[in-house]
């Protein structure tokens, strides 16, 4: 498969986004809400398990998203139910806050198993394309407009109706992922850096290294606090299977330079074949990589999920991650196993 070097573009069309889609499978379309994260839930797992079975979307992220105040459910989201009132599909379209040098309007969402290949999917990202035009009109045209969408390679309708849609595959991100019962490199470190677990007193410190450490990633922007909050005191994130690095800062205060955020998802564990963990963010700012920061994060992560009793460790990397990334890790015993793609639409 070959990546396009360019994004392609479309014309807004701000009217289309008040049209709900029509499809005969679809007795009903309406807004999604609050009470319906229990069903929502009920039917990503049953999309998950089709076409990512391996990372399965929690309950508690479902939730997570109606508490943001950007997400704006009443025009951001639709679902579909077919005549024996059984939920067939889902979409949502988010457009994060902080647009430094690019806006994002995010789609998410997909279409039943059991309703699929018969048209439902290209009706409602129809839908989805036309709100995220809505929603991208309203910024001001001075940084790149984008409209994103993810999928795993393995499911291949998706990224076929996205290319039908008009988006294009614009970069790949590797899955991968490590035993842990192999031997894992000790790592030494200048003494002037320190690697300590994280906790509440770094919290706000390590929010700002990941920004600053993000900045040079593929449409990455800054997190809001409120994203980063629900991230780190959500269920499934493990502060004692995360580490940052610091160095002394002015006065008696450390600066944070470095960081590994980890996750464990029971729930994944049955499907994957094996207990672990999953690394969600790894970075260093500018100025102290070359220093051996990540890998010995990376270590000292590693070696705390072995000690737990988990088996492997998993992450997901850009495949063209300008930080050299993908190499960091697989010199860490990672090794690749699916990929993720990101297709983009420039308005």
């Amino acid at each position: 498969m070959e990546r396009s070097t360019r994004t392609p573009t479309r014309r807004p069309d701000t009217a289309a986004g008040s049209r709900l889609p029509s499809h005969p499978e679809i007795e009903h379309w309406r807004p999604a809400t609050p009470d319906d994260v229990d069903e929502l839930w009920q039917f990503t797992r049953a999309v998950g398990k089709a076409d990512h079975p391996h990372h399965l979307t929690t309950r508690e992220g479902i939730a997570r998203d109606f508490g943001l105040s950007y997400f704006h459910p009443a025009e951001d989201s639709l679902i579909g139910f077919a005549a024996d009132g059984t939920l067939a599909a889902m979409g949502m379209v988010i457009s994060p806050p902080h647009r430094e040098t690019l806006a994002r309007s995010i789609l998410v969402g997909g279409v039943r198993p059991g309703y699929r290949g018969r048209g439902l999917g290209r009706e409602l990202l129809a839908w989805q394309l036309a709100r995220a035009e809505q929603q991208l009109a309203a910024v001001a045209p001075t940084v790149p407009r984008w409209i994103l969408a993810y999928t795993d390679e393995t499911a291949y309708r998706s990224a076929r109706l996205f290319r039908r849609m008009g988006m294009e595959c614009a970069r790949y991100f590797q899955s991968l992922e490590r035993r842990l019962d192999e031997p894992i490199p000790e790592v030494d470190l200048p003494g002037d850096i320190r690697v300590v677990r994280f906790s509440p007193v770094v919290s706000r410190a390590a929010h700002a290294a990941r920004d600053s450490s993000f900045r040079d990633h593929w449409a990455s922007q800054p997190m809001s606090d409120e994203a980063w909050d629900s991230f780190v005191n959500s269920r499934i994130f493990r502060p004692d299977l995360s580490y940052v690095a610091v160095v002394a800062g002015p006065g008696s205060a450390e600066q944070v330079v470095g960081f590994t955020m980890a996750t464990v998802n029971v729930d994944d564990w049955a499907n994957q074949g094996y207990t672990g963990s999953h690394v969600d963010l790894v970075g260093v700012i500018d100025e102290w990589r070359g220093k051996h920061v990540a890998r010995a994060l990376l270590a000292r992560h590693l070696t705390s999920a072995r000690t737990e009793g988990l088996a492997r460790a998993t992450l997901i990397v850009d495949s063209e991650s300008p930080t050299g990334a993908l190499s960091l890790y697989l010199g860490m015993g990672f090794t690749p196993t699916t990929r993720r793609l990101a297709f983009t639409v420039e308005l």
